[in-house]
């Protein structure tokens, strides 16, 4: 390579002679060249330059060309340096050929020394391997000018040369002297491809004189930059006498720290800004930003090296870049697709939920099928729907644990403001991006288990609606291009795995629910409970009380009496609890010197916790008399039993509802009492009773609130059994909508409901019978087994169900004397004057057996 680099020299020291000379030959050049691309370098016409080449299709290109004779070889740049092995669009179209002057190979590289001839343009690429070779346009040099070119031709030439003579002043020696007489060099095109080959210009600047084929315009454009390069080569010239100027001859180290100080003083920056510059241009190369994104990044960056380092701005556009650089662009986890590896890890964790784990199951199948094609996968929106208690949360976790991902959790019970989900914009005063951004940042993955909790309790104010923010995050057509308004470019949210959870959906938007997938996590049975609280509950419980299962073992017949006796919920937070209580109770015990292991049954339970909280016989109370019901609600903390209670007072035509009805529970009382009225005779119950009759139907629990239309039913079997004096049968619950006509219409929730009357000690259970497939499908035999299910279509079959038998209807005949009208009931007094009774009709009234009506009839009773 020295050989080399001193031919150079000794070319460039003749150069000046040969560019003039007449007589010199230019080599026969075909319309066909092979390539050779250069990474960072360009080269000119006539001008000699030394070139290494390592890599092995372009150490065959030189062979290939030496071979046949010609030594003549297309020279063209690389648009990216990096590219190992460029194709057509990885070069820049203009180049220059060349002919090997010498060549040198070694093992490993060959050495050329190579000459300019022309310029050419790639009209059409032949080949791209093993190297690129391509038909190629010469470009001639414009000889004949008019008189006005010339004239501007000469005035540029007499500005270069004067311009590159004071570059080479200001070199201190790096650059030849004898580029002092530049002016001298002949044809001009050749001074200025000269001037530019050694003037101190950037590789992309280069190209732009190469590829500039009108003389006047290449002239213009090298002036322009070689007037730039001498005034930062003055400037330099200036820091470098200041500097020196103030130096002391006793302190050399000096002249650094002052000549830095006055680079900065000059470029009006500190030392720290400095460092902050190189550090974030550093972190945001690495981050591999999208191109929108990179754009905005070095215009910030750019913008934040101007500023004044201690400015508010600065640290608004410092934080900005920092947030650019923490986040993972680029950065993702692979997905672990062994799918009974991840049902395994779902099944260890959970306890049942089968329906869900199926479902990501199905998931992960469809990702692997799809990933082994290449093709791209869809991310799903799950929301799991269900009463607190029952594992949503916990389940999120456990997904990302199975699939090999990053969990981030984001509670958004309380969030009213649309900028905590979308950001604040940059023009605020503390100004910060969304919780969603923020959560990736700490994620660290761009493809992490995202778990949105409670995303029912969303509130909306002056401030914005938060859940219209969410559209755009949640929509798996939209997110991709996922922009916060404190970012301002886009986020691909695409790769994250968004799962909401919810206790209900009434209260999430429409727009928001379309764009989820519900899954709906209904209650636990008792079975369930246990089973969850023998694998998972008493070792976390035994663990955080300082036990161990040597010194404590808990049986089922105690788990049970917690699960019957002391919870009535859907979860097993509660029986947590409650776990915890008898942990305390047993390691005080083994603190106050015990020792002997101890076994907890349900009597051990008694006597820790004391009576239980929850009694079955308190239904047979509640319904023991007529105008007390019981029905079975849904709620967003899980199914539920209620008792309606009815009472009748003299008075005319009121309906009195209390115990916070909603409007709907309120519309079904009134359609129940419609029904009643219009079909008093069939009931057994007089057709005139409204007018005289003020009806009361309060709700226990009073400061809850109740909504819904699932209680027609049982507000038609209340009043029912209030005006016939039927009771309801013991231990039996219903649940359905009713209609004026008399029909039962279907609910949901019926799995909670089932639950719950479960857990209160219903045994007979009234369901519409539209209701029957949900029973079947969500209801295990387990649960059903020791509870009779009915399914009805209309009310009447409802109170044939609901209310105590009664007799056959029997004629009791009396003696009239005059036709009169008697009201019900007859009381147990003697007849109205006029009437005689019958002495089976006396005996039967006197013990209570039947209610007496007048049938429309003067000369009949019925009972």
């Amino acid at each position: 390579m020295d050989e080399i680099k001193t031919n150079v020299i000794e070319e460039l020291e003749n150069v000046f002679d040969q560019l003039n000379t007449e007589t010199q030959e230019t080599p026969q050049i075909p319309d066909e060249l092979n390539l050779l691309p250069l990474r960072d370098a360009v080269i000119f016409p006539v001008l000699v330059a030394p070139i290494v080449v390592g890599r092995e299709p372009y150490m065959r290109l030189i062979s290939d060309s030496v071979r046949d004779g010609s030594r003549i070889i297309g020279i063209v740049t690389q648009r990216d340096p990096t590219t190992e092995q460029p194709g057509v669009g990885d070069i820049y179209p203009t180049g220059v050929v060349v002919t090997i002057r010498m060549m040198n190979r070694n093992r490993d590289t060959t050495q050329l020394l190579v000459q300019g001839i022309q310029r050419f343009q790639i009209v059409e690429v032949l080949t791209e391997e093993p190297y690129l070779r391509a038909k190629v346009k010469l470009i001639e040099e414009a000889i004949t000018l008019s008189d006005d070119e010339q004239l501007q031709v000469e005035a540029l030439r007499r500005e270069l040369a004067g311009t590159f003579g004071k570059i080479v002043e200001l070199s201190n020696g790096d650059m030849p002297d004898h580029f002092k007489e530049i002016e001298q060099v002949t044809p001009v095109w050749t001074m200025a491809d000269m001037i530019a080959a050694h003037a101190r210009l950037s590789t992309a600047e280069k190209i732009q004189v190469l590829e500039t084929f009108p003389l006047v315009e290449r002239m213009e454009l090298l002036h322009s930059m070689l007037m730039r390069e001498a005034q930062i080569m003055e400037l330099g010239a200036n820091i470098h006498s200041q500097a020196a100027g103030e130096m002391s001859k006793a302190q050399r180290d000096y002249y650094l720290r002052e000549q830095l100080k006055v680079i900065h003083k000059e470029l009006g920056e500190g030392d720290e800004r400095g460092r902050d510059v190189e550090e974030l241009r550093e972190r945001l190369d690495s981050a591999q930003l999208p191109a929108e994104a990179q754009k905005e990044a070095d215009r910030e960056l750019e913008r934040m090296a101007r500023m004044a380092f201690g400015a508010p701005e600065y640290t608004v556009a410092r934080t900005y870049l920092d947030l650019m650089a923490s986040l993972p662009w680029a950065k993702s986890t692979k997905d672990n697709l062994d799918i009974p590896h991840v049902k395994e890890i779902l099944d260890d964790d959970h306890y049942g939920l089968d329906k869900i784990k199926d479902r990501l199951l199905e998931f992960l199948a469809v990702r692997k099928i799809k990933q082994e094609r290449g093709e791209p996968v869809r991310q799903p929106i799950l929301c799991f729907v269900g009463p607190p208690g029952v594992g949503k949360t916990s389940l999120g976790r456990s997904i990302a644990r199975a699939m090999g991902r990053e969990f981030y959790r984001l509670s958004l019970g309380g969030v009213r403001d649309e900028a905590e989900i979308r950001g604040h914009r940059r023009t605020y005063i503390g100004a910060m991006a969304g919780q969603i951004i923020t959560g990736l940042k700490r994620a660290g993955t761009n493809n992490p288990v995202f778990l949105l909790d409670e995303i029912d309790k969303l509130g909306h104010d002056h401030r914005g609606d938060p859940s219209s923010a969410l559209l755009e995050a949640l929509d798996p057509e939209q997110n991709s291009t996922f922009r916060d308004n404190y970012l301002d470019t886009p986020f691909d949210l695409s790769n994250v795995l968004f799962i909401t959870t919810a206790n209900g959906l009434e209260a999430i938007q429409g727009p928001l629910r379309d764009r989820m997938e519900i899954i709906e996590l209904t209650g636990y049975t008792e079975q369930e409970k246990v089973a969850i609280a023998r694998q998972h509950l008493v070792p976390k419980q035994l663990g955080e009380h300082g036990l161990t299962v040597e010194q404590v073992t808990i049986k089922d017949s105690a788990l049970y009496a917690l699960v019957q006796g002391h919870t009535r919920e859907a979860g097993v937070r509660s029986m947590e609890r409650q776990i915890a209580a008898v942990c305390r109770k047993v390691t005080r015990l083994f603190a106050e010197g015990r020792t002997e292991p101890l076994t907890v049954d349900k009597n051990t339970v008694a006597e820790f916790l004391g009576a239980p909280r929850y009694e079955f016989e308190e239904l047979d109370d509640i319904t023991s008399i007529p105008g007390v019901a019981t029905g079975l609600v849904w709620t967003p903390v899980g199914g539920d039993v209620i008792f309606l209670e009815a009472q009748k007072m003299e008075g005319s035509k009121t309906l009195q509802l209390t115990g916070q009805l909603g409007d709907v529970m309120q519309e079904s009382a009134k359609a129940a009492l419609s029904y009643i009225r219009a079909n008093a005779n069939e009931l057994g119950i007089p057709a005139n009773f409204w007018n005289e009759t003020e009806i009361h139907i309060h709700v226990p629990a009073g400061a809850t609130p109740k909504d819904g239309p699932s209680a027609g039913v049982t507000m038609t079997t209340v009043i029912t059994s209030l005006l016939t004096g039927r009771r309801v049968k013991p231990r039996l619950a219903m649940t359905g909508e009713v209609t004026l006509t008399g029909r039962v219409l279907p609910v949901g929730g019926i799995k909670e409901k089932v639950l719950a009357a479960k857990r209160s000690g219903v045994t007979t259970v009234i369901l519409p019978a539209r209701n029957r497939k949900d029973l079947e499908e969500d209801i295990p035999a387990e649960l059903r087994a020791g509870m009779t299910f009915h399914f009805v279509d209309a009310v009447r079959d409802v109170l044939e169900l609901a209310l105590e038998p009664v007799d056959k209807p029997r004629r009791i005949r009396v003696k009239p004397s005059t036709e009169k009208t008697v009201s019900d009931p007859l009381p147990l007094a003697p007849p109205p004057s006029g009437y005689a009774w019958e002495p089976r009709a006396l005996a039967r009234v006197r013990n209570a057996i039947l209610p007496i009506v007048f049938d429309g009839e003067p000369s009949r009773w019925r009972g």
